[in-house]
């Protein structure tokens, strides 16, 4: 069985008060504090890239042309076709970002030459080819006069079959994403942003971005032969961009943004009005309006990937995604959605026999989980693969020899496509020495998916074991593979035993990673409004994970989910309300693949993230991950949540009567508001230390924070007062207190030091007598620039003083907790 995730919290770092009013100014209705936080974290730190983070009108784009040379070589071998008229065949891919930019090019092409006739388009088929030019197809468009191949999402790496198309009297263009050739291929053009700088804005665009690009470049050459706007194919990118878990940021965002209010905008419009129809029944089918990017993740995304996996054939997509015939659209996307039921069906009773396979697993010995089956359908490998690798915290590979006999030469390993990436039928793709088509004809091959985990290299992994295998292709996340079912057991015993020897003495475990702490009482509309300024998410910007801890589930139920015609799908979905002790209100919630009875009884941690169901239309949680409490990682020794006792920001003080919530029997109580953590982690260990030198759980001893938020002055009127204070005991030769002149003057005693140094500027000598501090004031206009510096040092330290008062004034008690519970290990 499944280990034990391992949890943990993201490292914080407090971002400047500008910083957080400046965030605040796109979150009018809740402080900004946690977007302010997950932006910070994530690398936006100054105005201007949080101006363009978060409003795509004031990005700059990338021109088309940054490409450079090849863009230009594109664009000049696209006018020769245009102006003799050349066939041309878009070649494209079978996964969700290969049928988008397969589309892109149909409809932003389709402007310029004459669809069906002078351009036409080509997708292998997912269960009989690979990804990637390969020669049978050359040959067919050569046959159909092609004289130009243009493909997307691939074709980096497939030297030989351009080679072949050029012998065919074929130019390539290669529009691409995927790893890049050691040498520039015999190529027309290569457009890939791969030979950008990783730092560049174009370099991690996908297939359908790097189409787009083309068809943009096209546009500014030939400004007044297309018939409907550029912006149009901006939907279509969106999808592509999002589904293929590409990294959001530079160009990539900016049209993912752009793409999503053009997807929203044609949505609203009436069925007959819709510029695509297809898409829009699609997002009625799946119960989404298109204004979410998880509307594409969760909906759009599997559901033209499931075509490819289930038919082999995804070709009608492209027509499903351009047509603008209402009917003809409507009949494919329930034929689009049929697939995608059926792979749901098959992903779950795939997973449900890997899950009983796994219990005959020793996992404590495993680095690597084979498992291999006669019944499993291909197609849905690599989606099972992802789903044992995150749980177990080991790269898992699942192989199927069904329709092994029919494959014999001719079989090629289905690649680690899908919705992670994928490859050409040449990229990286290994085949031993001594292999050939003679030996293996007669023999009988796996062929599955791998996908990996914990940053174990998987490409490299599996590639170590090339001399077992018939061909393998893939990247450091996903791979596809075939080999002899006889070497299955060497292949495994090897590639375990090589993990074992890399790894040394770490342990693979299962991680689960939350951004934030919060309570039930923030979920809502005003946390979700806050958090969706950090959409679109993608990789490197994912989607906030909230960690709600000491909560529990109640009104849980589930079901199997139904397809649009009322049939029964095994696919399962819990629904539940939780809460906490922060709230009355319990808040809907929703764990999918999973029966309520899996839900844990009584007090536990869960990590989940907040979303908005436009088909209920309510905000509610998406479970990610749940323990009892008992069990989790995150828990202190002692309980915190009870052991800190929040009394802040009461009518009376702590120490005073009338106290509304009651008094701590034994403890410590804190008055004065912190201005860091580590003012409040002295008093908690204080405290800590107090309660496990007694009786441990039984007595123990509560940390009441009982400061209200502070009523501050402004910094320059409290550099005032403590001129005069100083001047008045100059002129009087009277002695003061450290701890007196902190309370007459409000500030901390590190930010009251930073202070004396300014007032030495202004001639002010401050000596030691005992405990006490004598002034004497001798003017002295020589350093008056020095004593500005000095002030303006003094001004800053109390408006960051203050704004931490503020911060520890406010933030939640769950917080506090989660940061004391690292504390108290």
């Amino acid at each position: 069985m499944p280990e034990q995730q391992q949890w943990t919290i993201t490292a914080t770092e407090q971002p400047p008060e500008w910083f957080i009013q400046a965030v605040k100014q796109y979150t009018p209705a809740s402080s900004g504090l946690y977007a302010a936080q997950l932006l910070w974290q994530r690398g936006i730190k100054d105005r201007q890239q949080l101006t363009a983070f978060i409003n795509y009108k004031v990005y700059q784009p990338a021109s088309p042309f940054e490409f450079g040379q090849e863009m230009h070589l594109a664009i000049a071998r696209l006018q020769q076709a245009y102006n003799t008229k050349e066939k041309i065949a878009i070649w494209g891919d079978f996964d969700a970002d290969g049928i988008t930019a397969t589309s892109v090019l149909w409809d932003g092409l389709g402007q310029f030459y004459a669809q069906n006739t002078q351009l036409v388009y080509y997708i292998p088929n997912r269960l009989k080819e690979s990804h990637g030019l390969n020669n049978q197809g050359i040959d067919n468009l050569a046959k159909e006069g092609c004289k130009l191949i243009v493909t997307c999402d691939t074709g980096s790496t497939n030297v030989e079959e351009i080679i072949y198309a050029k012998q065919l009297g074929i130019d390539v263009i290669v529009t691409d994403h995927h790893t890049l050739p050691a040498e520039r291929p015999p190529v027309a053009a290569i457009i890939n942003p791969r030979y950008f700088p990783k730092e560049h804005q174009l370099f991690n665009l996908s297939g359908v971005a790097v189409a787009y690009k083309l068809v943009e470049a096209l546009y500014q050459t030939l400004p007044n032969v297309a018939k409907y706007p550029l912006e149009d194919l901006l939907d279509l990118v969106a999808v592509g961009l999002i589904a293929d878990l590409v990294q959001l940021s530079g160009d990539c965002r900016y049209l993912a943004q752009m793409g999503i209010q053009r997807l929203q905008e044609d949505f609203k419009q009436p069925a007959a009005a819709r510029r695509r129809p297809g898409v829009g029944r699609l997002l009625e089918l799946c119960q989404k309006s298109g204004d979410r990017p998880t509307d594409i993740s969760f909906g759009l995304g599997p559901r033209i990937n499931a075509v490819s996996r289930i038919q082999g054939d995804a070709s009608f997509c492209v027509e499903l995604l351009t047509s603008r015939d209402v009917k003809r659209c409507n009949e494919l996307a329930e034929v689009t959605e049929l697939a995608n039921a059926r792979r749901k069906s098959l992903q779950k009773d795939v997973q449900a026999q890997v899950a009983q396979k796994l219990t005959q697993l020793d996992l404590s010995t495993t680095s690597v989980i084979v498992l291999e089956d006669a019944q499993w359908p291909a197609g849905v490998l690599g989606l099972v693969a992802g789903q044992i690798a995150q749980e177990t915290g080991r790269p898992t590979i699942l192989l199927s020899t069904e329709g092994a006999g029919e494959q014999g030469a001719g079989g090629r390993e289905q690649g680690a496509g899908g919705e992670i990436t994928s490859l050409s039928s040449s990229e990286r793709a290994e085949r031993p020495a001594n292999a050939n088509s003679t030996q293996h004809s007669a023999l009988v091959l796996a062929r599955g998916s791998a996908r990996s985990v914990n940053s174990v290299d998987l490409y490299q992994l599996v590639k170590e074991q090339a001399h077992l295998l018939h061909r393998f292709g893939g990247h450091p996340f996903a791979a596809g593979l075939s080999l002899l079912v006889e070497n299955i057991p060497l292949f495994t015993a090897a590639i375990n035993q090589q993990l074992r020897q890399s790894l040394g003495s770490t342990t693979l475990t299962p991680t689960v990673q939350a951004d934030l702490t919060v309570t039930v009482a923030d979920l809502g509309k005003e946390l979700f409004l806050e958090l969706k300024l950090l959409e679109p998410c993608g990789m490197g910007n994912p989607v906030p994970k909230l960690l709600i801890q000491n909560c529990w589930f109640e009104n849980s139920w589930h079901r199997n989910q139904q397809d649009w015609q009322g049939k029964k799908v095994q696919y399962i979905k819990a629904e539940f309300d939780i809460r906490d002790d922060s709230s009355r209100s319990a808040f809907p919630g929703l764990w999918w693949g999973h029966y309520k009875d899996e839900l844990p009884i009584g007090r536990c941690d869960c990590i989940a993230e907040l979303d908005y169901n436009t088909f209920k239309k309510r905000y509610e949680i998406r479970l990610i991950a749940v323990r009892s409490s008992a069990n989790s990682a995150l828990n202190a020794p002692l309980s915190l949540t009870p052991f800190i006792l929040d009394l802040r920001n009461q009518e009376h003080s702590a120490t005073q009567h009338g106290l509304n919530a009651p008094l701590p029997l034994t403890g410590l109580i804190i008055e004065d508001c912190p201005t860091n953590w580590d003012d409040l982690r002295m008093w908690l260990r204080r405290c800590l230390a107090i309660s496990r030198s007694t009786s441990g759980l039984e007595n123990q001893q509560q940390l009441a924070i009982a400061w209200s938020k502070p009523k501050h002055q402004p910094p320059n009127q409290i550099w005032l007062t403590l001129v005069g204070i100083a001047k008045y005991l100059s002129r009087t030769n009277q002695l003061v207190t450290r701890g007196q002149l902190l309370e007459k003057i409000g500030i901390s005693n590190q930010t009251l030091l930073v202070g004396i140094k300014a007032l030495k500027y202004l001639g002010f000598t401050v000596q030691r007598q005992d405990r006490s501090l004598q002034f004497t004031w001798n003017p002295n206009d020589s350093v008056e620039n020095l004593a500005d510096e000095a002030v303006a040092r003094f001004l800053a330290a109390v408006r960051e003083e203050q704004f931490q008062q503020q911060y520890f004034a406010e933030v939640p008690l769950s917080t506090i907790v989660a940061i004391a519970s690292y504390d108290s290990k």
